[in-house]
């Protein structure tokens, strides 16, 4: 069994969960949790989200299934609690405070110190809540219930719908999944970013939408190439979006032989008092098909990918360690491939931050449904455009794949599944 990596505190998986949105002030969740199974349908009932001690203990961020989780139960619960009591100092009390979760599957339901404060539906995007109001200096009381229905019609992936392993099918990931941090940030900040570069012309348009009113803002974006700025441009906007148009001189090209990354630092003024500033990055690289090919940089390249599955024996979808992550991506390169499908599965945004800074080409594939229905269609929409919002930037990507194969749709047999397939590797 492989331990999971943690920093000088044990917390497992310490690494900053968010690589291409960064912000330097945050605080690790990971870590032991209280935690029950509720069978019975009852923890409502009794008042669990209340601050009442949950039984069982558990090691966040590894579902209750696997051994990392210090659990390891095989068996089904559709139902999940976790709590735990967070120290907050004056700085993480004075600002909005956002609690971010990476991924919890299925469905959560967030208290703070007997607040609801939030719900969420979808088991592989990530979702976050501002508890700034509900909480005060000192002990702070978090509480998560999980639905986990063994549902065919929940987008769900290679994850068996019967709770045990078959055929292609693993053990189910139930709960918190990846990692649980808090965030202070001030109230006029940076809430998003949507970078798109254009090869060709060696610029990059970066879109920052802002959580603040419209008024009289200033946005500045900084490009810099290994810390020494290459770039710079600001825009002055009467609305809560900034759009700037970057022309990167010389620009290198990204490529899995070449992986040139850019480093970006985004910054929210009034005036001149800066209020926010965030870093990601971003590469230029053109993809296109022309004549039954795929260009890389105008260049035909051979996709030599395989499908990875992206699970752990014992952590299942959540890997041991960032290391873990990294040595994937080395030995899939060494082995002389230049791209993976990731199957099935929407992985952990630091998988993604290596493939760009490493150079692996990637097909990122929504997790499916097993049963085809208007319910299933819609849960896949929904859950889909938010993997598509949390990874538009990664310039490894290279293909969005929406469905696996013939995989739920009703009517299709076996006997077109490879037809479906090789629609999808075209």
């Amino acid at each position: 069994m492989t331990k999971p990596e943690g920093n000088g505190n044990g917390i497992p998986r310490p690494e900053y969960p968010r690589p291409d949105f960064v912000r330097s002030f945050w605080m690790n969740l990971n870590g032991e949790w209280e935690f029950a199974f509720d069978d019975a349908n009852e923890g409502l009932t009794l008042g669990w989200h209340d601050g009442r001690e949950l039984p069982q203990r558990i090691i966040v961020p590894f579902a209750y299934q696997t051994e990392l989780s210090g659990i390891n139960d095989k068996s089904i619960h559709e139902r999940v609690w976790y709590a735990r009591t967070v120290e907050l100092s004056p700085e993480f009390c004075d600002r909005d405070l956002l609690l971010h979760f990476g991924a919890v599957d299925y469905a959560a339901t967030v208290w703070v110190n007997g607040h609801e404060v939030g719900h969420h539906q979808g088991g592989h995007v990530p979702f976050q809540f501002d508890i700034a109001p509900y909480v005060k200096r000192g002990s702070n009381r978090l509480t998560v219930r999980v639905e986990d229905r063994q549902d065919p019609q929940q987008p769900r992936g290679k994850q068996s719908e019967t709770g045990l392993p078959h055929s292609i099918d693993y053990y189910c990931t139930s709960g918190i999944w990846q990692t649980v941090w808090l965030e202070p940030v001030p109230a006029m900040r940076i809430e998003e970013l949507r970078v798109t570069a254009d090869a060709e012309r060696n610029i990059v348009d970066v879109t920052v939408y802002l959580h603040a009113p419209s008024a009289e803002w200033r946005v500045e974006v900084e490009v810099l190439e290994q810390g020494n700025r290459v770039a710079i441009a600001e825009d002055r906007t009467a609305v809560a979006t900034g759009r700037l148009r970057i022309t990167i001189p010389y620009a290198k090209l990204w490529s899995p032989e070449a992986p040139n990354i850019y480093d970006l630092q985004v910054r929210l003024y009034d005036g001149k008092r800066l209020l926010d500033e965030v870093g990601s990055y971003t590469a230029l690289r053109g993809i296109e098909l022309r004549d039954g090919k795929f260009l890389l940089n105008g260049t035909p390249t051979y996709l030599k990918m395989v499908l990875d599955q992206g699970y752990w024996p014992d952590g299942y979808l959540t890997a041991p360690s960032d290391e873990d992550l990294q040595n994937d991506i080395g030995w899939t390169k060494m082995f002389g491939f230049n791209g993976v499908r990731k199957h099935q599965k929407i992985e952990d945004p630091r998988w993604l931050y290596w493939c760009d800074r490493l150079g692996l080409l990637v097909w990122e594939e929504m997790p499916n449904a097993r049963e085809w229905s208007p319910k299933a269609e819609e849960l896949l929409t929904a859950e889909w455009q938010e993997a598509i919002r949390r990874d538009y930037n990664h310039p490894c990507i290279i293909a969005w794949v929406p469905v696996n194969e013939s995989m739920g749709f009703p009517g299709i047999g076996q006997q077109h599944a490879g037809q479906y397939a090789f629609i999808e590797r075209m």
